[in-house]
């Protein structure tokens, strides 16, 4: 069969016939003859792991593994020492936190021209086209040591300059190596002469700089990017290159010089280039070496092996840790630079567990206490308040936690409302949802729209969930759960019985739900007692009708509200009929104390109803009465109850009829009513002359 080299999958050339001389004998395999005999192992890498993306990182845990000595390539003696200065170019980094270390070195007389044959088949064995022999280096020294470098024509670089930098305003375009031409942002790193870029920093290098068959003198650069950076910009720009994978995922900034003598000493020897004494070598990321004490006590609690100080050390070493034993019990270890992955004690933890061999760690059966952790009690009132709420005919609603300032303008809320301050999300899903909630509001409104534009005009509807309250700039928000509650449309959605038909929810609905959470949860007040009072401040609840909104209070604390929300508000929002909300402040209930349980045994003697009918001017409310009885402490009223409240003819306008029931009983004996009487009159004499009543005639 005759064949070509590109056909063989030899190279690129597909100019005749491959000849192979020295064959005495046919049936001979052409991997033989051709010495491509060779074992390919293909190894997955966590992103965690960089230091293993070359050939001396996995020669490196091998030979850990299995406890032999690691051999590096060939080394020879050291060039020159690397300066910050040199008189034949120069090189600024103008992004020290972006380019923690650029070190470079110049070639002359530089032949550019094939590779030698081993170095092509090494290349082309992982899938690497051959270029030119200086290409071919960087690209070998990156595949060996794990250290992406660029070769530059020298005498293209204007000025004889290389600067680290973003792109200026004008320098929106820039053609790579591919000759593509990439449009450029101003966060993107680049690599430039005096006068323009000629590389996208450790992701692809310049046409405009490119080594060519012309080239004589050679800039060789070996940098360290960070990783963050070099990963955006090779996701704007679509590019995946071996150097960005590299990159992306931390490069040893310890390294960068020795792969630099690497790939030169290698130009030097395989095309004819001759080294300018000394070199450039910034290192403005320098850090002190991380040293991270272990405990050999914690090692075996976690692995469950009983390992020695020395052990330890050992195993440690052999993926080239400096350990220094300061006892049988504490190691000081000193982490190399191409370990960007360890920053505690626990990673030595699972270094010795890889190295000791997962099989060979005991199975045992883990220790079970007959115990459970603590429950949170917020997580615990939240639940209770859902069961409560659902147990009332009310739907939870879960909505995002993002959400859209325009809420705050279709609210009224006013600018220098603290609701309006927010946390903004840097990359927001859509402009919908661009801020953090301050307020759970908004998000079932836009559920009641959705349902009135389904024909389901009867809602009952609670969240409970988190709002974000942001006090200072920059700062993080304050976190509070919140319960929201909205009702809307019929009182008994879907009722049979014709006695509740046409009942419509009022606000009242959800005062009573909200003197039924207090009620049920046992609340009790810090200080005073828990009320729901007429709203002294409305100006806080813009979005409610003025007057018909009362505060929930912990004293003079308010805990919640519940009010009618305005015609003009519900317009805005495209909800075309009365919604009645409730707002409670979850973390401020989960603060209040809670009553104690006690046993009352059901009452041995009758009760004596009473009604009193008594006609107080309108701005008197009905809870004044009600609490002006509770005042009394009298031990013979169980209940107070209000049951009718009138105005209209014939009663004089200013003044309203308003109706108790008030409930007697005594612990001890059968009330005669002749006590009764003794303890009623007191009560009416007592409430007509605080508010001015008289009996309706």
């Amino acid at each position: 069969m005759l064949c070509s080299a590109r056909e063989l999958g030899l190279s690129d050339d597909h100019t005749g016939i491959l000849e192979i001389d020295g064959v005495e004998e046919t049936g001979v395999p052409v991997s033989r003859v051709l010495d491509r005999e060779d074992t390919m192992i293909e190894i997955d890498l966590t992103p965690n792991r960089p230091d293993c993306a070359s050939v001396l990182g996995i020669a490196r845990e091998i030979a850990g593994s299995a406890g032999r000595e690691l051999v590096k390539p060939v080394e020879r003696a050291s060039l020159p020492k690397l300066r910050e200065s040199h008189p034949d170019f120069k090189v600024e980094i103008r992004e020290p936190e972006l380019c923690p270390r650029y070190a470079a070195r110049r070639l002359i007389n530089v032949k550019p021209g094939p590779s030698p044959l081993w170095l092509r088949q090494r290349l082309q064995a992982v899938g690497v086209r051959p270029i030119n022999n200086i290409v071919d280096i960087t690209n070998y020294v990156m595949l060996e040591l794990g250290q992406p470098l660029h070769a530059f024509d020298f005498k293209r670089l204007a000025g004889s300059s290389v600067i680290v930098r973003r792109p200026g305003p004008n320098e929106t375009a820039f053609t790579t190596l591919d000759g593509t031409e990439r449009t450029l942002e101003p966060e993107m790193l680049m690599i430039c002469d005096n006068e323009q870029p000629v590389a996208v920093a450790g992701v692809m290098g310049g046409l405009n700089s490119e080594v060519t068959e012309a080239t004589t003198e050679v800039l060789l650069e070996s940098a360290c990017f960070d990783p963050v950076s070099i990963r955006r910009t090779a996701r704007r720009l679509n590019i995946s290159s071996e150097a960005s994978y590299r990159f992306e995922r931390g490069v040893d900034p310890g390294g960068a010089v020795a792969a630099l003598e690497r790939a030169a000493f290698l130009m030097v020897e395989h095309a004819g280039a001759e080294l300018v004494d000394g070199g450039i070598d910034l290192y403005p990321g320098r850090q002190e070496e991380l040293v991270i004490p272990l405990r050999v006590q914690r090692v075996c609690e976690l692995l469950g092996l009983e390992l020695s100080a020395a052990e330890i050390a050992d195993y440690l070493r052999r993926i080239e840790f400096k350990v220094n034993m300061e006892d049988e019990k504490l190691l000081q270890v000193t982490v190399p630079t191409f370990r960007v992955d360890v920053e505690r004690e626990v990673d030595f933890v699972e270094e010795i567990a890889r190295l000791v061999g997962y099989n060979d760690i005991p199975t045992t059966s883990p220790l079970i206490t007959m115990d459970y952790p603590a429950r949170d009690p917020l997580r615990g009132l939240c639940r209770r308040i859902s069961e409560i709420m659902v147990a009332r005919g009310f739907a939870e609603a879960i909505n995002y936690s993002f959400t859209s300032e325009k809420f705050f303008d279709q609210l009224g809320l006013a600018p220098e409302d603290a609701r309006r301050k927010v946390t903004r999300l840097l990359n927001p899903l859509t402009e919908d949802q661009a801020v953090m909630r301050s307020m759970l509001l908004p998000g079932l409104l836009e559920n009641v729209r959705h349902n009135c534009n389904h024909q389901n005009t009867d809602i009952a509807l609670f969240e409970i969930g988190k709002i974000f309250l942001q006090h200072q700039t920059g700062g993080q928000p304050e976190e509070r759960l919140q319960l929201c509650a909205l009702m809307s449309g019929s009182r008994y959605p879907g009722s049979v019985p014709l006695y509740f038909s046409g009942q419509e929810s009022d606000v009242f609905d959800l005062k009573g739900i909200a003197e039924l959470l207090i009620e049920s949860l046992a609340l009790q007040a810090t200080s005073g007692e828990i009320s729901c009072q007429p709203a002294a401040s409305p100006a806080r609840l813009p979005y409610a009708v003025a007057g018909a909104v009362m505060n929930i209070l912990n004293g003079a604390e308010v805990i919640g509200s519940v009010g009618v929300l305005s015609r003009d508000v519900l317009k805005k929002f495209g909800i075309k009929q009365d919604v009645f909300f409730l707002e409670m402040d979850v973390t401020a209930m989960n603060d209040l104390p809670r009553k104690e349980k006690t046993f009352q045994p059901l009452p041995r003697f009758p009760s004596v109803l009473r009604d009193i009918a008594l006609v107080v001017p309108v701005t008197v409310g009905a809870g004044e009465l009600l609490q002006a009885v509770r005042d009394l402490n009298m031990d013979t009223v169980e209940r107070v109850e209000l049951f009718d409240v009138y105005q209209g003819k014939p009663i004089e306008d200013g003044m309203k009829s308003v109706a108790l029931s008030v409930t007697y009983r005594s612990a001890e004996k059968t009330l005669d009513d002749e006590t009764v009487d003794i303890f009623h009159e007191k009560i009416v004499n007592t409430l007509m002359s605080r508010f001015q009543g008289r009996y309706r005639e």
